[in-house]
């Protein structure tokens, strides 16, 4: 696992859905886990929000939400993290855009550009889909340095597919309230 200095802590957002199961729960319990990761910390959860499917249209409608966190480990690191919590709750990649207990997909790491054969930041498609943009514009802060607020807002105002975004409830997770008052 490839770790910078604390102080080299960096803010990294994460977008995660899923469509099988108790999607809630399975959605709280992979926020659970990056939290237990001793190198993450959970800042803000956006509310969730149930979509429709997009590509493989043939399977049931997804619930999905993002995160901010805090994390010293580089982009791939954390993508390791990510996708061993998928596999640990259920993930399986039968098709394409399909069916899955659990989908975590890591969208930018402080501005990071980077493309290798694991990983491209940012996301390539998250400005193309309402079902990312919708829940990143809840904890993405204006005015950032970066400007990527106002991209986002910028693509959301000229996006198709809004209207299959439907707000599903406010973010539960246990631990929210616990780490506003640390």
């Amino acid at each position: 696992m490839n770790m910078t200095s604390p102080s080299e802590s960096t803010e990294a957002y994460i977008a995660l859905g899923g469509n099988l199961g108790d999607r809630e729960a399975t959605l709280m319990q992979a926020i659970t886990a990056l939290q237990e990761h001793p190198a993450i910390e959970v800042l803000r959860c956006s509310d969730l929000y149930e979509t429709d499917p997009v590509g493989y249209l043939d399977q049931p409608c997804f619930v999905n939400m993002a995160l901010a966190v805090r994390t010293s480990l580089d982009p791939e690191a954390l993508l390791e993290v990510m996708l061993d919590i998928e596999l640990r709750l259920g993930r399986e990649r039968k098709i394409r855009f399909g069916p899955r207990t659990v989908d975590l997909d890591l969208l930018w790491v402080g501005g990071s550009v980077v493309n290798t054969t694991l990983l491209t930041l940012p996301h390539p498609r998250m400005m193309e889909r309402a079902f990312v943009l919708v829940p990143l514009s809840d904890i993405v802060p204006g005015g950032e340095p970066s400007g990527l607020y106002e991209r986002i807002q910028l693509a959301l105002d000229t996006l198709d597919g809004k209207e299959g975004v439907r707000f599903w409830k406010t973010c539960n997770w246990h631990s929210a309230s616990a780490l506003s008052e640390n």
